[in-house]
């Protein structure tokens, strides 16, 4: 028996179970960052003056610029992938998930030199609560782009293949959601950048 609200939406609410539960789960995410960010704003106004600037002047603001850069360039080819499944061209949207998948490399690699330049300059978590909010923040922002790139992976293996020749709708609507996810991650970021980089 299938299980309803799949691929049809619900009456009550107008989407599909899975869009439903994505936007449920990402109001959650919200709420974690969004506390996050508000540490960050109270220990910034409690802190002496100018240690924060002068902990932030260690970060390496090219280096995050490539990867925002990175990043709204993996929202772009999410987005194509998706609409080549709504125009019926899988082979394209093998490639441009393929795209997505090699920019999340990117930044988690970008990341790790980023990491390990600190550590070599031995600037850990515990030199200063600047540090400490960025490895939280950007670490934790990490770990949400793994998880993401191991849905996008499993979508894009013979896993999703077998998906798409059975019920392409269904299929469509999983990359949908995974999509929501992934623009989620990566607007974390746009605020992530200013707020630790710039600021």
């Amino acid at each position: 028996m299938e299980i309803p609200y799949i691929v049809d939406e619900r009456e009550d609410t107008g989407l599909i179970n899975s869009k439903l539960g994505i936007w449920i789960f990402l109001a959650s995410e919200v709420m974690l960052f969004g506390g996050l960010f508000s540490a960050y704003v109270f220990l910034r106004m409690a802190a002496p003056p100018g240690d924060f600037a002068h902990w932030g002047a260690e970060l390496n603001v090219p280096l995050a610029t490539l990867n925002t850069l990175v990043l709204i360039t993996s929202s772009v080819t999410m987005v194509m992938s998706w609409a080549s499944l709504k125009l019926k061209d899988f082979e394209k949207y093998k490639i441009y998930m393929a795209l997505t998948l090699l920019c999340a490399a990117i930044f988690l690699v970008v990341k790790y030199f980023e990491y390990t330049a600190k550590f070599h300059h031995d600037i850990f978590p515990s030199s200063s609560t600047f540090m400490a909010i960025y490895f939280t923040l950007t670490g934790l922002h990490g770990l949400h782009i793994i998880g993401g790139m191991i849905v996008i992976t499993y979508l894009w293996m013979p896993f999703g293949n077998k998906i798409w020749h059975t019920n392409p709708e269904h299929f469509t609507n999983r990359v949908e959601v995974i999509g929501l996810y992934w623009h989620f991650v990566d607007l974390v970021w746009i605020f992530l950048f200013p707020v630790l980089y710039l600021i």
